[in-house]
């Protein structure tokens, strides 16, 4: 018999919970074929099995959280037998009375089995991955979700727009109010859903938590004209598109003014281990995206190195990636400083929180056109965004993190300083 276990996931990932076991006991599985479908915080894995015969044991069942190393099945290798058979062969037979033969008409049987398999397909849907997975998470049924499929598949977007009218739980017990001495009873029953937080979900509200209470944290803010970046922009942007195949945006600005700031501030790309600060020479920046299953942070490599069409190819990739749930391990891990753009869905001022073991992240918020003066005598209205830097002040002083945010801003005023900065 060999065992199944869980296998290393990554550096950061060390339990997941099975959200389907794609393989039934008793089922022949061949060596390579998938056999659970697990659940991280970051992304969704399927585990294969390395042996082929037949699987005669789940240790877990879908629900149940599993750790790196744990043996989750039992494949019985070979020809696929199972002990419980291999134990019946070894018995010594024992004659049975014969039952009385019975006449069953093969009509009748062929009949049985169409009605049969007719009611499996009715009860199995026809549904994408994702919205098996979403329908999971939400614990709702597919048999109920309607559809516009004309050959009535059920779509990711369907599951979403779903909506329990009432909750499968029992009503709440009603509210007994004295009144003259006697019991009024008042009815509390109210439409409610009840939904079960996906995996990815427990996990970013236990980090944020976690954040919160094992760091420092303290939050500066600024603004920015962004006049000459938009400007530049403008004339830019046509032919930006035309020789790299990709929109010029505003995080390329961002990101290169980041990697700037940390050359000259060096303990925001850093992080704390133990009694120890680990200072890295290196400029791997996350870009916050938000995607329907909760905010995901995946990595632009070496950003030091790359240009603004680079930066800006990579970020579009990536993006697309988490929105269509198809990041690896690798576009998550390893981040020194993280950059999340609030301002895309209006945010006005806002506190980001830290992406641990990260020390620092920017927030980016909505250009607004608001007065500022020019000089004594000239108000001007200018397209201005609120910047916000929330830092670990274990490590990092409030001096320092006002200067690394007002570099930001000079650098961003002033965008030609970029490619002098690089």
């Amino acid at each position: 018999m060999a065992e199944i276990k869980v296998p290393e996931l990554a550096e950061s990932i060390t339990e997941g919970t099975i959200a389907k076991w794609l393989k039934n006991v008793g089922e022949h599985v061949e060596k390579g074929e998938y056999l659970i479908e697990l659940e991280t915080d970051k992304v969704n894995i399927e585990v294969i099995s390395d042996f082929a015969g037949t699987l005669t044991e789940q240790k877990f069942s879908e629900g149940d959280t599993v750790r790196v190393g744990e043996t989750i099945a039992i494949v019985q290798e070979g020809g696929g037998e199972t002990p419980a058979a291999e134990k019946t062969q070894e018995q010594e037979p024992v004659e049975a009375p014969k039952p009385e033969p019975q006449r069953v008409n093969a009509a009748e049987t062929k009949t049985e089995q169409t009605e049969d398999k007719a009611q499996e397909i009715v009860s199995r849907p026809i549904a994408s991955p994702a919205a098996r997975k979403l329908a999971r998470e939400k614990g709702i049924d597919l048999l109920e979700v309607p559809t516009a499929d004309p050959l009535g598949r059920v779509r990711r977007q369907d599951v979403s727009s779903f909506n329990h009218n009432v909750s499968q739980r029992p009503p709440l017990p009603p509210k007994m109010e004295t009144t003259g001495g006697q019991a009024k009873a008042e009815d509390l029953t109210k439409p409610i859903v009840y939904e079960k937080m996906s995996r990815r979900r427990q996990t970013i509200a236990k980090r944020l938590l976690e954040v919160k209470q094992t760091t420092a944290m303290l939050t500066t803010f600024n603004e920015i004209d962004m006049t000459a970046v938009m400007n530049l922009r403008k004339r830019w942007k046509d032919q930006f598109f035309e020789e790299h195949d990709v929109r010029l945006g505003f995080m390329s600005f961002f990101t290169k003014a980041v990697v700037a700031a940390l050359k000259k501030f060096p303990y925001l790309n850093a992080e704390i281990q133990g009694d120890q600060l680990l200072v890295k020479k290196f400029y791997d920046i996350g870009v916050a995206v938000s995607t329907e299953d909760g905010l995901v942070v995946p990595v632009v490599r070496d950003a030091e190195r790359k240009s603004f069409a680079d930066i800006e190819g990579d970020i579009m990739q990536l993006a697309e990636k988490a929105r269509s749930n198809k990041l690896s391990l690798k576009d998550l891990q390893g981040g020194t400083f993280t950059i999340t753009n609030g301002g895309v869905f209006g945010s006005l001022l806002s506190t980001p929180i830290l992406n641990g073991p990260q020390v620092g992240i920017l927030g980016m918020h909505t250009i607004q056109l608001r007065p500022v003066a020019i000089d004594k005598e000239k108000t001007e209205n200018r397209p201005m965004m609120y910047v916000a830097l929330s830092y670990d002040h274990r490590i990092v002083d409030g001096k320092e993190a006002v200067s690394f945010l007002v570099m930001i801003k000079k650098l961003l005023e002033d965008p030609e300083k970029l490619l002098l900065e690089g």
